[in-house]
């Protein structure tokens, strides 16, 4: 789904989630993923969606919205919001990014370097390839 030009069109900036909501259309609750949530609207997952136009009752947690289907596109749907939310409201319900825990020393793969074999190195390798089982063409 290319939402490019749509996203250029946008009044109020989308922060990107995973969560459950639920939306009721005529007393009926859908389950569906929540893919995105902004002040005037939230992008929707699920299968099978109600169709465009809908009156709907968008729910996540403690939040409650009465909204519409505005767009239907396989199994994502876009619902706009009657009233905007205020950016603490969306912020609320966007989970917080999580901190990656630091590491307690600072390791590095050792890089491969150009420093030529010490003697010790290259008679080892030495001996390793004339001990090295060979393989005659055609086995």
């Amino acid at each position: 789904m290319d939402q490019s030009a749509a996203a250029q069109n946008r009044r109020s900036r989308r922060s990107p989630v995973l969560l459950t909501a639920t939306i009721e259309v005529g007393g009926t609750p859908w389950t569906v993923k929540l893919r995105n949530l902004s002040e005037d609207g939230a992008l929707i997952e699920g299968a099978p969606l109600p169709p465009e136009g809908c009156e709907t009752i968008f729910e996540r947690n403690e939040m409650r919205l009465k909204g519409r289907i505005v767009w239907v596109e396989g199994k994502y749907a876009g619902v706009a919001f009657d009233r905007p939310l205020n950016r603490e409201e969306v912020l609320r319900h966007v989970p917080a990014p999580s901190r990656k825990p630091q590491p307690l020393v600072d390791f590095r793969r050792p890089g491969f370097t150009c420093r030529p074999l010490s003697d010790y190195e290259r008679r080892n390798l030495e001996r390793w390839l004339a001990t090295a089982p060979r393989s005659r063409n055609g086995d």
